[in-house]
């Protein structure tokens, strides 16, 4: 079993909450989702950093979209891309909108948007199967 401790730390200094990793990249991108009446909306992006769980895209054009939305995500297809964005690899990843950046002024457009990608991260998913198999082989000597 793996054990976890927390370093004290001062109260003033700012806590690394990231899951994973981020890349940064400068990847074009577009963000495609329907809106309350069905119809299929898109936006050009600029994907800025990307890690197993999220990404934070900066919105090009595009009407706004509601926080909470679901989305799907999809990088153009450079060569010089490709190691950048393991995660993109799909032509379409699903993500939820969970961050909206403050509005240009000029065009009323969020700057930005962070996004949760809505796929299994391969730790997690490495993880739950350990989980697993702990529980079968605990099962296992209990009714032994």
């Amino acid at each position: 079993m793996e054990s976890c401790f927390r370093i004290a730390q001062n109260p003033g200094t700012p806590v690394e909450q990231r899951v994973a990793a981020r890349r940064r990249v400068g990847c074009p991108g577009r963000l495609v989702w329907k809106d309350a009446r069905s119809a299929t909306r898109f936006a050009s992006v600029l994907i800025r950093d990307v890690s197993e769980t999220g990404a934070y895209v900066e919105c090009l054009n595009g009407t706004p979209i509601p926080l909470y939305r679901l989305v799907f995500l999809q990088a153009e297809r450079h060569p010089q891309h490709q190691d950048e964005l393991p995660v993109l690899r799909q032509t379409k990843v699903l993500a939820a909108v969970y961050r909206v950046d403050a509005p240009r002024p000029a065009s009323g457009t969020p700057q930005g948007y962070g996004l949760r990608l809505l796929i299994e991260p391969r730790r997690a998913a490495a993880s739950r199967a350990q989980c697993q198999q702990d529980l079968a082989a605990t099962a296992t000597r209990a009714s032994a």
